[in-house]
């Protein structure tokens, strides 16, 4: 069919234009050291913090012969590590070391200002565009429709204007849903405000979560110390709920912490935030402390989490 014909020519044309924008066809990926699949495997494992071999062939639809043959050859340049695996002694457990957690810091930094540096030239509403055809691309290829309970979402670096919806959003939700007074808002506004103006790009982050062209949550990492992460301001909108964005954002966050070096990751919240202390459990934290306060016109239980990194 020659509609057909031409949607196929528009794929691998838009396919051939961005892998030459982005560099894939070079010897290093992205002018770093390794080459597209051993840099596939390297950002796989910093993103999930360990997978077994199984894992990463079915995601990077590898075979299992030449996987085997890049997993070693990067184990001998010293990138990754082997450990068994506690729940099943026939299963190897692959992590990066220390060196790989670098290499990968160092692949993500690049890519985001590679990124980053196409979408300077555009003008707000044209990268507003541009996440909503991308977010509506992803979910036809994938099979889903924007209506579905499941359609895509994606997380992004903060736009101008993100920073002061964070304040807003969490000002209004806390007010309606936990009677919190205006203080909370000003607290809020505090964290991000300090966020800006002493931003640390090697060492922080804060991830925008968007669906369908709206802005539907936020998350950040704060920098504690050398060896310490801070979540905070984790937010999803209520008619976002349910569909995997808190944990998404909470787990990017673990593994960017992770990755970044940080040896611990601490968080702070009250006891009436139910849903987000069952994501902060499922990702491994763990309760260290308690106490009662009265803030924002409430008494709380203010509760002190932290994960081993």
């Amino acid at each position: 069919m020659k509609d057909q014909d031409e949607v196929v020519s528009a794929v691998r044309r838009f396919s051939r234009f961005y892998t030459r924008r982005l560099g894939l066809l070079h010897e290093g990926l992205l002018g770093g050291p390794l080459p597209l699949t051993e840099a596939r495997i390297i950002y796989e494992l910093g993103e999930r913090g360990t997978a077994t071999a199984t894992q990463l062939g079915a995601e990077l639809e590898l075979d299992s012969g030449y996987l085997s043959r890049l997993l070693r050859g990067l184990e001998e340049r010293g990138l990754i590590d082997r450990r068994p695996s506690p729940e099943d002694g026939r299963q190897v457990l692959l992590s990066l070391t220390p060196a790989g957690r670098t290499t990968f810091a160092g692949l993500d930094a690049r890519s985001r200002e590679t990124v980053a540096e196409m979408l300077r030239r555009l003008p707000s509403q044209d990268r507003q565009r541009l996440t909503e055809t991308l977010s509506a691309a992803e979910g036809l290829l994938s099979g889903g429709t924007s209506e579905a309970p499941g359609a895509p979402f994606l997380l992004r670096p903060p736009n101008p204007g993100d920073y002061g919806w964070v304040v807003h959003r969490h000002g209004a939700l806390y007010a309606r849903e936990y009677g919190f007074d205006t203080s909370f808002e000003a607290l809020v506004a505090e964290i991000v405000a300090q966020f800006v103006r002493a931003f640390d790009p090697q060492r922080e982050r804060c991830w925008i979560a968007e669906r369908q062209g709206a802005v539907v949550g936020s998350a950040f990492l704060v920098r504690e110390s050398e060896a310490v992460g801070k979540l905070r301001l984790v937010y999803v909108e209520p008619e976002a709920r349910g569909l995997g964005i808190g944990r998404a954002m909470v787990g990017t966050c673990v593994r960017t912490a992770r990755a970044l070096g940080y040896a611990r990751l601490t968080l702070w919240t009250n006891d009436v935030l139910v849903a987000a202390r069952r994501i902060y459990q499922a990702e491994g934290f763990r309760l260290v402390s308690e106490e009662r306060h009265h803030s924002f016109g409430r008494d709380l239980v203010g509760e002190y989490w932290a994960l081993d990194l």
